[in-house]
């Protein structure tokens, strides 16, 4: 191996280390149920907001967060990687009949599955693939209509605030700005001339390493929103960092990577189990195997 030149620099991941959770308030967790649980396959976690208040739904190693309230609509989508899209069809026509009247609906796409959700959120649901690497289940990207010009600015502002690869690339007329979150995660900006709602109080939540140095740059500007605690704290603007001017509006709740929850393992079922043909051994969900597949290995004892 003497002499081999590797490219270090391509492993670097920034400050940023994950995107753990999309907020948005919903009116009715029995119908977030049939939709998050049972239609898209996802796992109310056991553990955390187990009342009729909250819930939080597992998707891999990320989560929705979905307090009772008034509705939010994310301005933009989520991107979920999912084991089988077959499977997540057929359970999304299973709940079509009961979410009837709501905004939920789905459409098979280019490689990809569109689903809205009841109150209008977009998810846009991928099978595993080389561009996800071994993600199986998990939030690899959530994504955001920008104002023509914005890009440049919200790249910048990533870089320089959160010191997070961000890269920009032409989009048609526009841009687009991909910020690099922890591996093989990001937030994705797109440049656009279709006009934006207004901004209804939904937020994101991300971990990151050096927690004072954003926070000083943040507090000095103004920026900091909430001081929630001496492991989180939040802002809402993200500006240029050379003029000061907003580009866009979205609440990051900022951990510290000494924050409790910090990878906290998280419970994923096998949502091809049923009690019909119920398997021994089969409950869980395996990364890299299919759900199917999942029920029809052989029976192992546990």
């Amino acid at each position: 191996m003497a002499g081999k030149k590797f490219d270090r620099g391509s492993q670097d991941v920034g400050n940023i280390l994950a995107l753990e959770h999309v907020n948005v308030r919903i009116p009715d967790q029995v119908v977030a149920t049939l939709f998050y649980v049972v239609g898209l396959g996802l796992t109310r976690d056991p553990y955390l907001m187990v009342g009729i208040e909250n819930m939080w739904a597992n998707a891999g190693q990320q989560q929705f967060h979905l307090p009772t309230g008034r509705p939010q609509v994310l301005r933009g989508c989520v991107g979920l990687v999912v084991p089988d899209l077959e499977a997540l069809k057929t359970r999304l026509g299973s709940v079509s009949d009961r979410l009837a009247g709501t905004r939920f609906g789905y459409a098979v796409e280019n490689k990809h599955v569109s689903v809205t959700c009841p109150w209008g959120n977009r998810i846009r649901c991928h099978a595993p693939g080389p561009e996800w690497g071994d993600l199986t289940l998990g939030m690899p990207y959530v994504e955001f209509p920008v104002e023509p010009g914005c890009a440049p600015g919200i790249a910048a502002f990533y870089r320089t605030v959160f010191r997070a690869p961000a890269a920009v690339t032409p989009d048609g007329a526009g841009a687009v700005a991909r910020v690099q979150v922890g591996v093989r995660q990001e937030l994705v900006f797109r440049e656009t001339r279709e006009p934006s709602p207004p901004y209804d109080g939904h937020h994101i939540a991300i971990y990151i390493a050096d927690f004072s140095e954003p926070h000083r740059w943040l507090a000095e500007r103004g920026l900091v929103t909430e001081e929630s605690s001496d492991i989180q704290y939040r802002f809402t603007d993200i500006v240029d960092p050379e003029t000061a001017r907003p580009l866009f509006t979205i609440e990051h709740e900022v951990r510290c990577v000494t924050h409790p929850m910090y990878l906290r393992p998280l419970i994923n079922r096998n949502p091809a189990q049923r009690q019909a043909t119920y398997v021994r051994g089969r409950d869980a969900f395996v990364p890299g195997l299919s759900e199917e597949a999942a029920v029809r290995l052989p029976s192992t004892s546990v």
